[in-house]
């Protein structure tokens, strides 16, 4: 979650939603990184995970991130909870939750809805103060 906070901070400074995250391997090896770039990429799909889990598919030389862990600072949003379900990544480690868009497990839980084959383990509150303090910290400077 270190390395996410890192990557959620250098976003603000960038002046995107101070978002990170991690893909590590089964073996616990960091794969691949990613920060939110929508607003310095203009891109509406680069959301922290879906760039960390780009990176980490293109480290492995495969979309099939079976075994993997993907660590976050903030609950994926819906796009986000399809990337992980579609990129196979069985675990989800994240530090705050997302009440107004989240969707894996405070609005919708969607990595672990019942009608869909998968199940993704969800570890929930890792930082969480910490995570939603770089949050916190980020809007009150743009109010």
């Amino acid at each position: 979650m270190g390395t996410a906070l890192a990557e959620a901070r250098a976003a603000g400074e960038a002046g995107d939603v101070p978002v990170g995250a991690v893909v590590l391997s089964p073996a616990g090896e960091v794969i691949g990184v990613g920060r939110n770039l929508r607003e310095v990429d203009g891109d509406p799909s680069g959301h922290a995970e879906i760039v960390a889990i780009r990176a980490a598919a293109s480290s492995l030389g495969t979309w099939r991130l079976d075994g993997c862990t993907l660590v976050v600072t903030l609950e994926p949003c819906l796009m986000c909870a399809g990337a992980i379900l579609q990129s196979r990544i069985p675990r989800l480690v994240l530090g705050a939750w997302d009440e107004k868009a989240g969707a894996t497990g405070s609005q919708w839980d969607v990595v672990r809805d019942a009608r869909i084959g998968s199940k993704v383990e969800v570890v929930a509150g890792v930082r969480a103060d910490e995570c939603a303090g770089v949050l916190t910290e980020f809007f009150e400077a743009r109010r």
